[in-house]
C-alpha cells in the first residue's frame, strides 16, 4: 500500500512541533547556564584520550572488572539513560581514518561525582551534547569498558536534537543534512572513508609510474575541453566574463607541452546541466595526459587505476542488481560501428546514409534530432541500444570524429578517431584518447566548435587561441584520459551520485 499524502504530511507536522519544542527547552538551558555563570562553551575541556584509545588499551578488561588508570575522554552524547543514583550515556567521537566513529559508555554516580554535579548532569545534558568525563577507566557488571566518572564538563551544548538512531532518514534528508547524517549514520561515516580511500589510491597509483599533481584553473575566459554548458559568471576586477571549468584538459594540455610529460589533477567540474542518479552539475574529475602514449597506453594504466581502487576497497567481483563485475575478466575493446551493426542486425558503416540510419532508429524506437547529421545519429543508436548492456568492464573505440572534437584522428581509418569510452554496469566511467597535437587540424575543429556556439549550441566550445598557440610551439604525442571520480565510487557502493558527494548540490527547498 502507498504511503497515505495526508497521514505523512501529519507526521511530518508533529516532528517538526517536536522539535521546534526541543530547540526552545535546550534554548532555554544555554541562557541558564550562562546567567550561572557556567560556559555551554568553553575553549578547552581536558581530554587526555580519544575513545578509541580507551578502547585498544583497555580491550581486555574482564567482566566487573576496575582499573585505577584515570582519563579524561570526550564526545558527543548518542545515548542517554538517567536512573536516580546512576546514570549511564553513550558517547561517540568523530571519524578516523582507521575506521568508523568509536563509542564508549560512561557512568555516573552518586558516589563518585556528588549529588551537585549529578543533579547538573540530568538537568544539563541532552542527547546530541559533547561532554568532557574524567574518571576511572572500568568493566560494567554486564561487561561493558566503561569511564566511571569522577568530574564531568559540558564540551558543546546542542541547540537541535539528534535525529533517531533507530529511524531510517530518507535519502532527502540525508543530502540536505549530512551533517546530521553523519553523526547517525554508520554508511555515511564509511562513505566519507570510501571516497578518501580511492583518492589515495589513484594519486598513489600515479605517483608509482611518476605523474606529477598540479592545479589549474577553475576560473576561465573560454570554456573548452568537453561538450557542456558552463556556468558563466563575472571578474569584477577585470571587468570580464568568465566561466567556470567544465574540464581539466586544456591546462593539463598546457604543461605537457611545457615538460610536464606526466601530469594529473582530481580536479572540481561544473556544468550546467541536467540532475539525476548519475549527474550532478559539480562533480570530480580525474584527468591524466602522458607523453609518449596513445589511447593504449593511458586505457592500460585506467584499467590498473581501478584494480588497485578495487584492491583497497576489498574485492574486484562487484555485485550490482544487472549481475557480478569481474573486474579480474576482460576488459574488452568494442567499436562503435561493430558494436551496434550487432544489436540492429545489419552492417552500419561510416557511410550508412542519414535516410537508413532514421530507419533503424524508428525500427528500435529511437528518437534522433531532425538536426543531427550520419555521426550523431551513429552515436545515438549506439547509447540507446548498446551502452546499457556493457555490464563487463568496455573500451568502446573507434568513434566517428564528432564524438570527440580533441582526439586524433584513426591511424588507419580516416572516418574514425582514436578515443575510447570505458563502460562498466552499463555506465560511462571515463574516456581516453590518442591526443590531437597538429595545431593546424585542431584549429579548423575548435573553430567548428565555435560556429556551432555563435549558432546557438550552449555546449559546443569555443575558440581557445592560447591553448592553439601552446600547441604551435609543438607538443609531444601523448594519450589522455577523463575519469569520473564520483562514477569510480558509484560503481563500488551501488549508490546514486547524490549519496557518493559528501555534499551534494541541491534544489533550494527543506
Amino acid at each position: 500500500m502507498p504511503d497515505d499524502p495526508d497521514a505523512l504530511e501529519t507526521n511530518e507536522a508533529l516532528e517538526a512541533a517536536a522539535v521546534s519544542e526541543q530547540r526552545r527547552v535546550r534554548q532555554e538551558k544555554r541562557a541558564r547556564l550562562l546567567s550561572e555563570g557556567r560556559q555551554p562553551y568553553p575553549v578547552s575541556v581536558g581530554r587526555t584520550h580519544s575513545l578509541r584509545e580507551v578502547r585498544e588499551r583497555w580491550a581486555n578488561l574482564g567482566t566487573g572488572e576496575e582499573t585505577t588508570d584515570v582519563v579524561g575522554v570526550a564526545g558527543r552524547v548518542v545515548f542517554l539513560r538517567n536512573t536516580g543514583k546512576l546514570c549511564f550515556a553513550t558517547l561517540q567521537e568523530g571519524l578516523s581514518t582507521s575506521g568508523t566513529g568509536t563509542r564508549l559508555q560512561v557512568m555516573l554516580s552518586l558516589a563518585e561525582v556528588g549529588e551537585a554535579a549529578l543533579a547538573a548532569w540530568k538537568a544539563d545534558v541532552d542527547l546530541g551534547d559533547f561532554v568532557f568525563v574524567r574518571g576511572r577507566v572500568i568493566s560494567s557488571r554486564r561487561g561493558e569498558l566503561s569511564v566511571l566518572a569522577d568530574r564531568w564538563e559540558l564540551a558543546s551544548k546542542a541547540l537541535r536534537p539528534l535525529p533517531n538512531l533507530y529511524t531510517e532518514l530518507s535519502e532527502e534528508t540525508r543530502v540536505r543534512q549530512r551533517y546530521a547524517d553523519l553523526t547517525v549514520r554508520d554508511e555515511a561515516r564509511q562513505m566519507v572513508l570510501t571516497r578518501a580511500k580511492v583518492t589515495r589510491s589513484i594519486r598513489d597509483t600515479l605517483h608509482r609510474h611518476d605523474f606529477v599533481e598540479v592545479e589549474t584553473p577553475v576560473l576561465q575566459l573560454v570554456h573548452g575541453g568537453a561538450h557542456a554548458r558552463p556556468f558563466p559568471t563575472h571578474l569584477n576586477a577585470f571587468d570580464v566574463d568568465m566561466t567556470l571549468r567544465i574540464a581539466l584538459e586544456l591546462y593539463l594540455k598546457r604543461a605537457v607541452v611545457g615538460g610536464v610529460e606526466r601530469v594529473y589533477e582530481m580536479g572540481r567540474i561544473f556544468r550546467n546541466e541536467g540532475v539525476d542518479s548519475t549527474h550532478s552539475p559539480e562533480f570530480t574529475m580525474l584527468e591524466f595526459y602522458q607523453a609518449w602514449g596513445d589511447q593504449r597506453t593511458v586505457a592500460d594504466l585506467t584499467r590498473q587505476i581501478i584494480l588497485d581502487v578495487a584492491d583497497v576497497l576489498g574485492s574486484r567481483q562487484v555485485e550490482t542488481p544487472a549481475g557480478v563485475i569481474d573486474l579480474d575478466g576482460e576488459w574488452r575493446w568494442l567499436g562503435v560501428y561493430p558494436g551496434l551493426s550487432a544489436v540492429v542486425g545489419e552492417e552500419v558503416l561510416p557511410q550508412t546514409s542519414l535516410a537508413r540510419l532514421r530507419e533503424i532508429a524508428a525500427a528500435h524506437d529511437v528518437g534522433l534530432d531532425p538536426a543531427w547529421g550520419e555521426q550523431k545519429a551513429v552515436m545515438e543508436l549506439f547509447a540507446e541500444l548498446v551502452e546499457p548492456t556493457l555490464l563487463q568492464p568496455t573500451f568502446v573505440c573507434d568513434y566517428p570524429p564528432v564524438a570527440q572534437p580533441l582526439a586524433r584522428p584513426h591511424r588507419s581509418d580516416p572516418d574514425l578517431i582514436e578515443a575510447w569510452d570505458l563502460f562498466i554496469g552499463g555506465v560511462e566511467r571515463g574516456t581516453g584518447f590518442s591526443e590531437l597535437i597538429d595545431p593546424v587540424i585542431q584549429r579548423e575543429r575548435l573553430t567548428a566548435q565555435s560556429l556551432e556556439a555563435a549558432a546557438g549550441d550552449p555546449e559546443a566550445m569555443q575558440l581557445d587561441e592560447d591553448f592553439l598557440e601552446a600547441l604551435e610551439l609543438g607538443a609531444p604525442p601523448m594519450g589522455g584520459v577523463g575519469l569520473g571520480l564520483d562514477r569510480l565510487i558509484m560503481l563500488f557502493t551501488g549508490v546514486g551520485i547524490r549519496e557518493s558527494i559528501l555534499f551534494p548540490l541541491l534544489r533550494p527547498g527543506s
